[in-house]
């Protein structure tokens, strides 16, 4: 799907209600190939943002996957910044989510393709190493600027020395909670669980079965595949007092110690012990909580937009992530980037477009219209937004959130879920899937960083 947007006249329209972004998870592997990217402009940021208005008529493209609710937004968002530079003309190009890597692996080497587009951070690794993306121009978006401005997970996206991508919004996992079931199961819906046992606790409350022992309704929601593969990297080995990977982004440390294989296991018995929850019930974990069929979820603050517009009359609340040892959540964001071939005033044009998606702004509007979270700091600590009944429990978690340095971010997924698989399906003992699991990881990062070395 192509559409090209030029100039609309009239106000820009501010009231899109709530949507929902999806999750980050790679559809596939990209081709590798070897590439240079070229150097960033030097001229000061003023320059780049005059020259992209007042230079002769330009058109980038910009992609992103094929998700009518984010189509929309960025559709009016287009039509806003083509307002403050007639001479820009943006064509959004849209793909279906489970091509849109091979899209870009296929198209981008060859010169053809986006200009700037839309990527989950996770990928970040593969695409800078296969030569598909250049750094930001540090004129507009230099190491200074953007650590004052973002939070310091921003820091995923600066790869061998440079930053290649910047995010508008952001997400952190939270525990969502159905009030009504809180209720009828007679627990307090203002004090949700606060510790892991808490949580096993009132899931075993919560969870209601029927007369042949199949789930009518879930303790909680319980989907590896989904977020929880999220939750023990990023939250749970933290909480149980370990460490996810070295400094350096080249060991796994989840075996270094007792913490890591305590979050696994815990993960793995919210299931299979306190049978809490079960794997693809109604579909998956969102589809669940959204039907009253599950009481609790772990997810993020991309689902905002989704239950209000899905679910509206869904009596729900949302708290932090129950705590262990210590406190900790995931973090992730989808961010633009430019690809590698883009010069000239194209560049100028891009980066203009760049800085209009990181704006105040344009990350107040996501904030209110989407449920994602500002990934500018003082855009997200407004009162407005950490007081928000919704978005405040999300925000409260942002000085300790955590995100994983994916060299792989599908692999990684899919060997967390086989390992699980292991335990749940083919009985095999917690640690030697838990060994085999990240001794598999360990492999992927090793691999990687000997093709990085080499360069």
């Amino acid at each position: 799907m192509t559409t090209t947007y030029r100039i609309a006249k009239g106000a820009f329209v501010s009231s899109l209600g709530f949507i929902v972004l999806l999750t980050g998870c790679s559809a596939g592997d990209s081709k590798s190939v070897s590439t240079t990217a070229p150097n960033s402009p030097t001229a000061p940021q003023a320059a780049v943002t005059a020259n992209a208005s007042n230079d002769e008529k330009v058109t980038i493209e910009y992609w992103q996957y094929q998700y009518p609710a984010k189509v929309e937004l960025i559709t009016k968002l287009i039509d806003d910044f083509q307002k403050k530079y007639p001479n820009i003309t943006v064509k959004q190009s849209t793909f279906p989510y489970d091509q849109y890597n091979e899209k870009v692996a296929t198209l981008v080497p060859a010169g053809k393709g986006p200009d700037v587009i839309n990527l989950y951070y996770g990928w970040l690794p593969k695409y800078v190493s296969s030569g598909f993306l250049q750094p930001l121009p540090e004129s507009a978006f230099s190491e200074e600027k953007i650590k004052s401005e973002f939070f310091p997970f921003v820091e995923t996206a600066k790869l061998n020395g440079k930053y290649f991508a910047i995010p508008t919004a952001v997400r952190t996992l939270a525990l969502f909670y159905n009030k009504d079931l809180y209720a009828k199961a007679g627990l307090d819906p203002s004090k949700p669980p606060a510790t892991w046992d808490e949580l096993v606790t009132y899931g075993k409350k919560l969870t209601e079965k029927d007369k042949n022992g199949q789930f009518v309704v879930e303790g909680i929601a319980w989907q590896p595949g989904a977020q929880l593969h999220h939750w023990f990297r990023d939250a749970l080995i933290y909480q149980a007092g370990g460490k996810d990977i070295s400094d350096d982004r080249r060991h796994i440390l989840w075996n270094e110690s007792p913490a890591g294989l305590e979050a696994f296991k815990y993960l793995i018995d919210l299931s299979l012990v306190h049978q809490l929850g079960t794997k693809d019930f109604y579909n998956d974990d969102i589809t669940a909580f959204k039907g009253g069929h599950a009481a609790m979820n772990i997810d993020g603050s991309f689902q905002l937009g989704g239950l209000g517009k899905d679910a509206p009359n869904l009596n729900y609340a949302v708290a932090p992530l129950p705590s262990y040892k210590d406190k900790a959540t995931q973090v992730s964001f989808w961010a633009n980037a430019i690809t590698k071939n883009v010069q000239g005033k194209k560049l100028k044009a891009a980066t203009a477009f760049l800085q209009f998606l990181t704006s105040k702004e344009v990350q107040e509007q996501w904030a209110e219209k989407v449920g994602e979270l500002p990934a500018k700091k003082e855009v997200a600590l407004q009162d407005k937004y950490t007081k928000d009944e919704k978005l405040g429990p999300f925000i409260s978690q942002l000085s300790y959130a955590h995100a994983h340095y994916f060299v792989d971010e599908k692999l990684e997924r899919d060997y967390f879920t086989q390992a699980v698989d292991e335990v749940v399906l083919n009985k095999v003992p917690y640690e030697k899937a838990f060994d085999d699991l990240v001794k598999k990881t360990q492999k992927l990062f090793d691999d990687y960083w000997a093709k990085q070395d080499k360069k």
